[in-house]
């Protein structure tokens, strides 16, 4: 393998330091090491984070293949600074199977850029009404522990409550896609003041937070592990507040753009801004900032979700849900978090690799930037100040809703158990890597 010293690195944005990276582990850290190397890289300003690990990922491979595969959703997560994610399992066919999971795992190792731990779908054909082969994903080669059927909801509390148990044996988390179905009928965006005036259909915050109360009461009965995709409102952060309170099992997740946009921006009509759930309202951003600066929300998801340009550039009342996300979240959370003040880099390692990978229960992943442990990093510049471009994406997809807004911070390097996957800001094409 080849060898890397990393020169004047800030760990967690404490002082500069040196890190020698040997057969895919952190060999030794230190100011001014005197040690050998292949490559020896000038890190003066930039901050080291382990590499981020994403709960919440679409890579549409099997079947979409129109919109990302495996390999050029692996090439986006690199660029973006994660070496794990876990893609969801809406795909065609539906990953309700250990041979589709096992299809896609193999496919993440094939790539190289990053790990892919498969997400299994809860319910058959995610239609709700019958249980998947749970037992049979998490005993495959994929070792599913993470199920949902995200993108529709396991509304039959008889149906989640069975998952709650089944998954319970081996240690699985069911994450929740919160959505009330029978209360978002025809919703085309958040239900408030917007949408009265835009005469769009409203997506009431209750149709989440109704869900989410269900869900934490029946983890607490049935005594299993429950994690909430995408949260979005300040209700549903209360009532998780509540849960964790009760010191019940149950984490969540916040994706950058609820961090950061609001529905004021669906005003313009512009199909890039529909998303679900929905983009709330200013004070719902602030309640999800606060939730997870003071852990209430454990981790950033980004729920990067690629469609092709047909399928947004057209009339919003057609056009498909979704947000590209990858290559530009950790930009984000600087923007809404650490340039904010409500976490330091330290909080941000947190958020999105140590909690992300402990929920995940991915082992190699989320680790300590300490010697021996795996070399999952990432290095990255917050002096960076950019226009976010889509053409340069590494996504086949180009549905982005930072288009032309300057966002602080870039990516400079990559590295997956001790293989640069980006360096200078740019891919690697080399060894194994496709």
């Amino acid at each position: 393998m080849v060898t890397y010293l990393i020169r004047n690195a800030q760990i967690l944005g404490g002082a500069p330091q040196d890190l020698h990276l040997v057969d895919g582990a952190i060999a030794a850290i230190g100011a001014g090491l005197d040690a050998q190397a292949d490559i020896e890289i000038d890190a003066t300003g930039l901050i080291v984070l382990p590499g981020l690990v994403d709960l919440h990922t679409h890579l549409r491979e099997p079947g979409r293949e129109d919109a990302e595969t495996v390999l050029t959703g692996t090439r986006a997560a690199a660029m973006g600074g994660f070496t794990a994610v876990h893609a969801m399992a809406n795909t065609f066919p539906v990953a309700d199977t250990a041979g589709v999971v096992e299809q896609v795992w193999r496919l993440g190792q094939e790539s190289g850029y990053c790990d892919v731990q498969p997400v299994g779908a809860v319910t058959v054909g995610l239609e709700g009404k019958k249980l998947a082969e749970l037992g049979a994903m998490h005993e495959s080669a994929a070792g599913v522990r993470v199920f949902s059927d995200d993108g529709k909801c396991v509304d039959d509390a008889v149906i989640m409550r069975r998952a709650l148990e089944y998954v319970k044996a081996f240690d699985g988390v069911v994450a929740q896609h919160a959505q009330e179905p029978r209360l978002t009928e025809g919703a085309q965006m958040n239900e408030g003041q917007v949408s009265g005036e835009l005469g769009l259909g409203g997506w009431p915050a209750v149709a989440e937070e109704a869900i989410i109360a269900r869900d934490v009461l029946l983890a607490a009965h049935v005594g299993s592990r429950l994690h909430i995709c995408h949260v979005s409102t300040a209700g549903s952060v209360e009532i998780i507040r509540w849960a964790k309170a009760k010191g019940w099992d149950v984490t969540a997740e916040v994706t950058p753009h609820h961090l950061l946009l609001t529905d004021e921006l669906v005003r313009s009509y512009d199909p890039v801004y529909k998303v679900n759930p929905p983009l709330r309202t200013a004070e719902d951003v602030q309640a999800l900032r606060k939730a997870l600066a003071d852990g209430t929300i454990d981790a950033v998801a980004t729920d990067h979700a690629p469609h092709p340009a047909e399928d947004k550039d057209c009339e919003w009342a057609v056009a498909a849900m979704g947000m590209v996300g990858l290559e530009t979240a950790l930009s984000v959370v600087q923007q809404t978090m650490v340039d904010t003040g409500l976490l330091n880099w330290e909080g941000v390692a947190d958020r999105m690799s140590h909690r992300p990978a402990r929920i995940g229960r991915l082992a190699g992943h989320g680790r300590p930037i300490s010697l021996g442990e795996p070399a999952n990093l990432v290095l990255f510049d917050p002096a960076y100040r950019g226009a976010v471009n889509p053409e340069s994406f590494a996504s086949r997809s180009r549905n982005t809703p930072y288009q032309g807004l300057d966002l602080p911070g870039r990516v400079h390097a990559t590295f997956l158990r001790g293989t640069a996957t980006v360096l200078a800001g740019e891919l690697v094409e080399q060894g194994g890597l496709a």
